[in-house]
């Protein structure tokens, strides 16, 4: 589904990305784990072309999306990203928040996207908040938001970045629980996380950056539980 190729990334002198060559197979779920600074969440989001690449290039669904004709805002609308800090619309209700751009880019009409945002957010367990606004809801709630507002786009890849980072410790479960739905049904996920018990059960893969390269990877279990390179055994040892 999406392959990268040389892709680096420098802001200024500074080179966050080195070089970087992979590839993401539907139905995976690639979790990348490594310490602040290693460049993890600007790989991410260089998948969408938020961060555009010093060099390389990336190829989404046989489209390479680094060629400059190419319609960036409908490639976008296939992969749904979830951000650290929810990014709703403080002035729009949850129903609104959900349903403005599957109705605005033209995939549904108000009325097919008023049921689809019910039937999501009864999925999360929020069928009761859509016409709260964001600042009623938790952090917990509003991050759960956050994911249904993506899926409404119905899209074939799912990109979180650190998406419990923010949120208070008894509220992460809560989220995880979402996404280990979406894997379990399918859904292609990339996820940047500091939780390595979800990397553990919910990867596929998964990916070790430091120095903005990928050290190492393999198998969660693989991975975890026989690391080969010692700076990852240095990361799970302060980690686990």
């Amino acid at each position: 589904m999406i392959d990268v190729k040389n892709l680096s990334k420098s802001f200024g002198d500074h080179l966050v990305l080195d070089n970087i060559s992979e590839h993401i197979h539907p139905g995976e779920k690639v979790v990348i784990i490594g310490p602040s600074g290693s460049g993890k969440s600007t790989f991410l989001r260089c998948l969408n072309l938020l961060e555009i690449p010093t060099k390389g290039s990336i190829t989404f669904d046989g489209v390479d999306i680094t060629d400059p004709k190419v319609n960036i805002d409908g490639i976008r609308r296939q992969m749904g990203m979830v951000f650290q800090h929810f990014n709703l619309f403080p002035n729009m209700t949850i129903r609104k928040n959900i349903t403005l751009a599957p109705v605005w880019t033209g995939l549904m009409k108000q009325a097919e996207a008023d049921e689809a945002a019910e039937s999501l957010l009864r999925r999360v367990g929020l069928e009761d908040k859509a016409e709260a606004y964001p600042a009623q809801l938790s952090g917990g709630q509003k991050q759960r938001i956050a994911i249904v507002r993506a899926m409404a786009m119905k899209p074939k890849l799912m990109l979180f970045d650190e998406p419990t980072s923010a949120l208070d410790p008894e509220m992460v479960g809560e989220v995880l629980d979402v996404m280990r739905e979406l894997a379990d049904e399918g859904m292609t996920m990339v996820v940047v996380t500091h939780e390595m018990g979800f990397a553990r059960e919910v990867g596929t893969r998964v990916l070790f950056m430091a120095d903005g390269i990928v050290m190492e990877q393999n198998t969660p279990s693989e991975l975890f539980g026989n690391p080969k390179c010692e700076r990852l055994r240095g990361f799970l040892a302060k980690v686990l």
